[in-house]
């Protein structure tokens, strides 16, 4: 066992796993927004480019369903499976972690989208 290790009662993990779960769901933080416009075409824009402040949900006849609603629930069900891949046993290399973490981005928050879009009709 070297210093870099963090001892769990699951096993070990090394910082690696860590950063890989770091990078991912820094990834995610900052561009979550802009998955929302993607997905909703709402008007939200980059967090450094005024947010929210051009979403739908201020001047439009629809809204946008993470912005009038809590994206809590939206943003947990794409960093939770991203630090579950992170902090997954097996021999995954870590830049194998990463791309799958990353990879979760997008499908997790797709699942995650039509959810939100469904059940408040939004593309109906």
């Amino acid at each position: 066992m070297t210093g870099r290790d963090i001892l769990t009662k699951r096993g070990r993990w090394t910082y690696s796993n860590a950063a890989v779960f770091l990078a991912a769901a820094a990834f995610a933080s900052v561009f979550f927004i802009n998955y929302c416009d993607w997905v909703f075409d709402c008007g939200c824009q980059s967090l450094w480019a005024g947010a929210a402040d051009h979403c739908n949900i201020h001047s439009g006849p629809r809204y946008c369903p993470w912005c009038a609603r809590n994206p809590a629930p939206a943003y947990l069900g794409i960093v939770i499976p991203q630090a579950l891949i992170a902090f997954r046993r097996g021999p995954w290399s870590w830049y194998t972690r990463l791309a799958a973490a990353l990879a979760a981005f997008p499908v997790c928050g797709g699942i995650a989208a039509l959810i939100y879009g469904w059940t408040t009709g939004y593309w109906s």
